[in-house]
Formats: C-alpha cells, sequence, structure tokens
C-alpha cells in the first residue's frame, strides 16, 4: 500500500521538478507543467499518462486505475487508488509522468545515475 510519503521525496529530487500546493493540493511541476497531483485526501494520485494507452491500463487494473474526469481526458492524464499500489509502484509512475514533461536528456542522464532501476 502506498502513501504519499513514498513518492513527496521525488518532488525535490528530480530535476527541474518542485512541489506546489494548489488550494491544498500538493502537485508536481516542471515549469509550469503539473506532472503528478493528489487528491485533498491524498487518496488518489493523478499523473501523466500517454492517453493511447490509457484504457489498456485501466482494464487491465480497474482496482488500481481510473479514467480522469470527462473534462480531463483532453489532457494526458490518468488517476490511481495509491492504496492499490505498492510503494516501488508509485515511484515508479511518477518518474514515468516526470519523463513525459522533461527533455529526453534529462531522462537518459537519470537512468544513467540509476543503473538498473536502482
Amino acid at each position: 500500500m502506498a502513501v504519499i510519503e513514498d513518492v513527496s521525496s521525488l518532488g525535490t529530487e528530480l530535476e527541474r521538478s518542485y512541489p506546489v500546493y494548489v488550494r491544498g493540493r500538493l502537485k508536481f511541476r516542471v515549469k509550469q507543467i503539473v506532472y503528478v497531483a493528489f487528491s485533498l485526501d491524498e487518496t488518489v494520485m493523478g499523473f501523466a499518462f500517454p492517453k493511447e494507452e490509457r484504457a489498456a491500463l485501466v482494464a487491465g487494473e480497474p482496482h488500481k486505475f481510473q479514467l480522469p474526469s470527462a473534462s480531463d481526458m483532453r489532457f494526458n492524464w490518468i488517476h490511481a487508488d495509491l492504496a492499490a499500489l505498492d510503494p516501488t509502484e508509485a515511484r515508479e509512475l511518477v518518474v514515468d509522468a516526470w519523463r513525459m514533461v522533461v527533455p529526453q536528456k534529462l531522462s537518459r542522464a537519470y537512468d544513467l545515475a540509476r543503473p538498473h532501476g536502482v
């Protein structure tokens, strides 16, 4: 079971990323692009995710993942129930979301600094 503390440190660890609070909700940004946001009660994590892969992810694990609200379907976004994720999986989802909003050279540098997913 993942909790917000399992991933909140990434908001400052990942290059160009920073945490912000908007209306009491923790969000991670790169510049002005939000790539992860938590619900007020910190039970749901919304994160950047390829639109074309959303339906398959939700269909494969509906107990973990949900489509965003109708108004957010135009964005590369999906929701996850934090309690259904393990901490490692939650961190991987945050890193993958970050990869969607940074230049590829930063993503490659991150991989080189952590060989074999360490």
